[in-house]
């Protein structure tokens, strides 16, 4: 593959990103706009209508015959239903922890999830791991020490999001290409269609359904909690048509960041000193994996180089 083939830094892609994480960064405000609806009810009609919001895209664009082919890979099929019960989990407890005063710890999770994908990658894939990524699941494995120590508690919130969210990305990587953004959201959430009307109905025969009973405003949000869910998707997919992954990784950090600012300085939520010390002790480990991910791209970026001079001279010699 020649230099001009390989995907390379794009401005739109750029864009794209930065919408998705922007979008992915802000999702604590929203949920909590939705109040008085509590987190269960609010992820149920987050999967419903992110349903709804893919029929219509699928419609739009005409791919409802591309859509049901999919039903001819039972085991495709069936490793989508295993991604909407990991989004499913990943989602309640964000939409809890958004909700519950928790966004610092919700912040913390998707800050360690790279450091989850590389051990997903060492113990279920068998990669072999770089020194400085070695050093950086050190560091890291430091600061969940710290950040226990300073909770009173393993920080429970922070591991099952950034585990759901590292096993939903492995799971995603066996399917590759054979399912596309859309195409994936919608198998997921029809999956967990049925548990989500279970779940409405337990919230109504517990506390009370609020979409019909709280507003046109607050049931709007609520279907708004679909397209929340849609739109970020479809921008990272587009950017990771355009972008090289090493961009994508860094733009990735956007979010967390975020959560981490609407935590601490619009929500008030405290950081008591030793919780600072674990959450600089991630960043350490982050900025390590950063120059890790740095390195190796140059180094792919030469080899490129070097095999496609090679084959030039070879052209050129014959």
């Amino acid at each position: 593959m020649s230099s001009s083939e390989r995907p390379g830094p794009s401005r739109s892609g750029f864009f794209y990103a930065l919408g998705a994480y922007l979008i992915w960064g802000m999702l604590p405000l929203y949920f909590l706009l939705l109040a008085p609806s509590n987190a269960f009810e609010i992820v149920a009609w987050r999967v419903i209508w992110a349903l709804v919001v893919c029929a219509i895209l699928i419609t739009i664009v005409r791919g409802w015959q591309r859509f049901f082919a999919v039903f001819r890979q039972p085991r495709l099929v069936l490793v989508m239903g295993l991604a909407g019960v990991l989004i499913y989990v990943n989602w309640q407890v964000y939409v809890i922890a958004s909700t519950g005063g928790h966004v610092l710890e919700a912040s913390l999770g998707y800050f360690i999830n790279p450091i989850v994908t590389i051990l997903l990658g060492v113990f279920i894939l068998r990669e072999r791991l770089r020194m400085l990524q070695w050093v950086s699941l050190g560091i890291s494995l430091i600061a969940v020490v710290v950040l226990t120590i300073g909770y009173g508690a393993i920080p429970w919130i922070s591991l099952i999001l950034a585990g759901s969210f590292g096993l939903y990305g492995l799971v995603k990587k066996q399917v590759g290409p054979r399912i596309d953004a859309v195409n994936g959201l919608t198998l997921e959430s029809l999956w967990l269609l049925p548990f989500m009307v279970v779940q409405l109905s337990v919230v109504g025969a517990t506390t009370g359904l609020t979409f019909a009973s709280s507003g046109g405003w607050h049931a709007a949000g609520l279907v708004g909690a679909g397209v929340v869910t849609a739109a970020p998707l479809l921008l990272f997919a587009s950017a990771s048509k355009r972008l090289p992954l090493v961009y994508l990784g860094f733009v990735q950090y956007l979010t967390p960041i975020l959560q981490f600012i609407v935590g601490v300085f619009l929500l008030g939520e405290p950081m008591p000193p030793e919780r600072l010390i674990g959450f600089a002790i991630v960043w350490l480990a982050l900025i390590v994996l950063s120059i890790d991910l740095l390195r190796a791209g140059r180094a792919r970026s030469q080899n490129a180089n070097d095999l496609l001079q090679n084959r030039s001279e070879n052209i050129l010699e014959t």
